[in-house]
């Protein structure tokens, strides 16, 4: 049997007293795999683990044929894009590239170049003497994706990349991940948000309080979480001209303004929002910033998952 461009078996890690992995178990095949769970189920744990930042206190782990502690050649072969952006603001989106590549060991004409094509790759070619502090969300995201592939890894982690990106934004970031993957690339990309990564492949794996708890084939999931209220939260410059738009759609059961150039909607057909909002935003020109789901929207599923339902 041929073994998973990622293996995990009972993998544990722990913070103190607090379990941050749980005895995960998976198999992760190659292409595009999609890690779903809430806040705090385990996700940033186990890509830190993947990624080599953290050693696990029991379990195995490996990544393409290696072990993720103790060989560092092969981690040329990986690449990782975190959660939180915590860039060099100073620095420019291909300074800041061109600056990861030089410490990886690269010399500066090659850096210099593999930094070019990567930048070109996210489509940030024009922004790229821009300093990082005026980028947008969904830029930073792209620049990060961009430090993660500029030296042509083989398996690509991406941590929550579509978090608060705005919906034209998203569009650009899917595409961009579906590209990477006709490449030749194999991504482990996170999200709290279902919807998101089934967009992007049907190869899932949803974790909560750190362990696995189904992979595979979820559309039968998908319906249990789309019985549930799906609470969506957007910042717009004009939110009551997006909620005149989105009251007109069926699927939207309600409309609320919880402060300043916000509005929360709550819908009973989530997937069908999610695919329908970039054409609307592109179509009457919207000014929508960003676009968040709400934990609470899986909390009942994930739940009902930990409790043994079927």
């Amino acid at each position: 049997m041929t073994a998973g461009v990622v293996e995990a078996q009972e993998l544990t890690k722990r913070y103190g007293e607090v379990l941050g992995l749980n005895r995960f178990t998976s198999s992760i095949a190659g292409g595009i795999t999609g890690l779903v769970g809430p806040n705090g189920a385990g996700k940033s744990t186990l890509f830190r683990l993947l990624a080599g930042q953290l050693k696990a206190d029991a379990g195995t782990l490996t990544l393409l044929g290696h072990p993720a502690w103790g060989e560092g050649e092969f981690r040329r072969h990986v690449g990782y894009c975190p959660e939180h952006s915590a860039l060099y603001e100073g620095l420019t989106g291909e300074a800041f590239v061109t600056t990861l590549l030089r410490v990886d060991g690269y010399s500066r004409a090659e850096a210099g170049e593999r930094a070019l094509r990567a930048i070109e790759t996210v489509g940030l070619t024009e922004a790229r003497g821009r300093r990082l502090r005026t980028y947008s969300k969904g830029m930073r995201q792209r620049v990060k994706i961009a430090q993660s592939i500029a030296h042509d890894p083989e398996l690509i982690l991406l941590d929550e990349p579509l978090n608060g990106v705005d919906p034209v934004g998203r569009s650009t970031l899917t595409a961009l991940l579906e590209t990477l993957q006709k490449a030749g690339r194999h991504i482990v990309v996170s999200s709290h948000v279902l919807y998101e990564v089934e967009r992007l492949t049907d190869q899932i794996i949803m974790i909560s309080n750190g362990r696995a708890l189904a992979q595979g084939d979820l559309h039968r999931i998908r319906a249990l979480i789309d019985a549930h209220p799906h609470v969506i939260d957007l910042e717009a410059g004009n939110p009551r001209t997006v909620a005149r738009f989105l009251g007109e759609w069926d699927h939207v059961t309600a409309i609320e303004f919880p402060g300043p150039g916000r509005l929360r909607v709550r819908c009973r057909a989530p997937e069908e929002f999610y695919r329908a909002l970039p054409p609307l935003v592109v179509r009457e020109g919207l000014d929508v910033r960003s676009l968040t789901s709400a934990d609470d929207n899986l909390d009942a599923v994930f739940r009902y998952l930990s409790e043994g339902g079927t």
